[in-house]
């Protein structure tokens, strides 16, 4: 019995490992009756949408590679030509999208996004609540720009070099009673309390093994050299190399008691007491939330606001409604109410109800560790030293790429676009390419100028070249994401095949009986849908699933498409419970400081905050904005034009 239990073991792990090849051809051997029974148009684009959809939420092939599925199947089926396939994976957006790429190299590479941050933070000072939130707005604001995941992995490492100068502060002040008579108190009596619950722990896990006395002896031996380490200040990588390995789960392999207790002691001892642990699990869930409000204000944002934009207008080009500035001017107030929202919630859950406490900018208030936090932060701003000529070069490109997006077509005024004479040709992506262009042209050196104050920050100042541009192409390529470009490329040609096979007017079809719903009602269960699968499944392919659906039911039920496409964009980016939700949340889980249960908990809160603001804004500030109350002459033409 034995034999065959451990062979059926055997048979079952060599089945899950090989599960990602038994999707790949399995799911397309399946599906294949489907083309086959039906050879209609709707059917072949049916197979091949749902074959990619599986292929993207199982994750079976990388996004990118499972995104070309659509270029051999379309024309393998007779859907689409390979020339029109080949058109729709390189559009509008992924211009947009290398122009911002350029500045963005530019802006890390002379570390401008560095001293923004350090910057933020010194004004908001280094009590707990104001730190939070110091860090939340700095990486709001640079994720505004830059991808979530550049800013997280940027924003991060400043972040856990403030928090182990405020632990290691803690575990000097353990053996110091310099700080107020309550404070003592206090951590002591975490303390015990801590080590009672180990001890307890430790005699439920081993009492048959070791006796009470040897127990103790071991955990003051390995207390007091955890102790001693830390005593001469551990680096950040040995502490997140420690908690990554245990990372709150108890080893699966059998280990003897020592090298347990030791791992144990070290991961306790990290943290002088259990509210600064606190603090360490609300910076670093604030920083990737932070992102994910960050990247809604722009288009260029996030890899979603670029998907809607683009299968927008293909799907509508009459409707000029949708740019940087209408969607800035929609999109700015819910990020701001969602900051403060979110930074509320985790004060509240992490740091208490005691604002007043944690959020005074009173000196007298101030700890010895909240000034040794200040200092460290002001050392790390001291070590950029003066504002350097390609820093203020990118400042002023970072500058006037904004202003030209919103001058472009602002609405209430005349743009810039009036100047020319034709009409229509210039876009978004042209201020972005020609500024972008133009930073591999400007010399990273002040002209006239025979020695360069900015020489220090010159990644490779033994160039001996003083005409080095600003930015090469090794820098562009590195910070480049390919995988996003033919993803939205794979999306665009889905959406293609989709209108010219009617596959989406006949799924609009097969939605009418939700027509007696109203149009808030709709909006709501589709951002309900899409946050839910995106907590599973990646934000991009998730959006580029749902997109043509909900088009298709806007059009069946005459609501405005914007009304449902808007919110769904939106809350597709709010996949913030889990580690594999985005990579925002899996860089800040790789630090140690939180565990799945503190993720599921905050990114709950998070999501109902996400999606109640986004109702609010589309049912009040967002009518008058896109017209929201009337179905659309251009969504009235697209209509029709799919019925014929």
């Amino acid at each position: 019995m034995r034999l065959e239990a451990a062979a059926r073991m055997d048979v079952f792990r060599k089945l899950w490992r090989a599960r990602k090849l038994i999707v790949v051809v399995f799911i397309p051997l399946s599906l294949l009756p489907l083309p086959l029974v039906h050879p209609t148009s709707e059917a072949c684009c049916a197979y091949v949408l749902m074959v990619t959809a599986v292929y993207w939420v199982s994750e079976a092939v990388p996004l990118g590679a499972a995104a070309l599925v659509p270029a051999f199947l379309y024309p393998l089926f007779g859907v689409l030509k390979s020339s029109e396939v080949a058109a729709e994976y390189c559009k509008d957006t992924t211009l947009l999208l290398m122009g911002v790429i350029c500045l963005a190299a530019s802006i890390e590479k002379w570390n401008l996004h560095k001293r923004i941050a350090l910057r933020m933070v010194m004004i908001a000072g280094a009590k707990p609540g104001m730190l939070v939130l110091g860090f939340m707005c700095c990486t709001v604001f640079l994720s505004m720009w830059l991808s979530n995941t550049s800013t997280t992995a940027m924003v991060m490492p400043i972040a856990e070099a403030v928090l182990q100068q405020l632990i290691c502060t803690g575990l000097a002040d353990s053996h110091d009673d310099s700080e107020t008579g309550d404070a003592p108190e206090e951590d002591s009596a975490v303390s015990t309390k801590e080590e009672n619950l180990d001890k307890n722990q430790l005699e439920l896990l081993y009492q048959n093994e070791q006796n009470e006395r040897s127990k103790q002896d071991l955990c003051s031996f390995t207390e007091g050299q955890a102790g001693e380490l830390n005593g001469f200040g551990l680096q950040p990588v040995l502490n997140k190399t420690f908690v990554r390995q245990t990372n709150g789960h108890l080893p699966q392999v059998a280990i003897e008691i020592p090298n347990v207790k030791r791992v144990k002691a070290r991961r306790d001892s990290q943290y002088p007491t259990k509210r600064d642990h606190m603090i360490c699990k609300c910076l670093s869930l604030s920083i990737t939330y932070a992102a994910t409000i960050g990247g809604l204000i722009t288009i260029t944002g996030t890899s979603t606001n670029l998907i809607f934009a683009e299968q927008f207008n293909t799907r509508y080009p009459e409707a000029k409604v949708i740019n940087f500035g209408t969607w800035f001017i929609f999109s700015f107030p819910i990020a701001i109410i969602m900051l403060v929202l979110t930074w509320l919630w985790l004060h509240f859950l992490f740091l208490g109800c005691n604002f007043r406490e944690t959020c005074s900018l009173s000196k007298k208030r101030k700890t010895r560790r909240e000034m040794m936090s200040e200092q460290r932060i002001q050392e790390e701003y001291a070590k950029l030293g003066p504002i350097s000529y390609p820093e203020v070069v990118t400042g002023i490109f970072f500058i006037l790429m904004t202003l030209l997006w919103f001058t472009r077509e602002p609405g209430f005024v005349p743009g810039w676009t009036s100047l020319f004479e034709k009409k229509g040709y210039r876009t978004d992506a042209t201020v972005s390419v020609l500024l972008g262009f133009l930073l591999f042209l400007i010399p990273a050196r002040r002209p006239f100028s025979s020695s360069s104050p900015c020489c220090s920050n010159l990644g490779d100042s033994s160039d001996p070249d003083p005409l080095a541009p600003m930015i090469t192409w090794k820098d562009f390529q590195r910070l480049m994401p390919w995988e996003i470009v033919i993803l939205v490329g794979g999306g665009y040609a889905l959406a293609a095949g989709c209108k010219v096979s009617g596959l989406s007017v006949w799924i609009g079809r097969q939605l009418e009986p939700m027509s007696g719903l109203p149009p808030w009602a709709v909006t709501l269960l589709a951002c309900l849908l899409v946050s839910a699968v995106t907590e599973f499944a990646s934000n991009p392919a998730t959006l580029t699933v749902f997109l043509p659906i909900l088009s298709a039911l806007s059009e069946t039920l005459l609501i405005n498409p914007l009304h449902t496409l808007i919110p769904s964009t939106m809350c597709v980016s709010f996949g913030v419970m889990l580690p594999v939700g985005n990579p925002p949340n899996a860089i800040v889980f790789s630090y140690g400081h939180v565990k799945i249960s503190d993720m599921v908990k905050a990114g709950f809160g998070v999501n109902l905050i996400g999606v109640a603001v986004v109702m609010l804004a589309i049912t009040t500030w967002g009518v008058p904005l896109f017209n929201l109350t009337e179905f659309p002459a251009w969504a009235v033409a697209r209509n029709v034009t799919g019925g014929l």
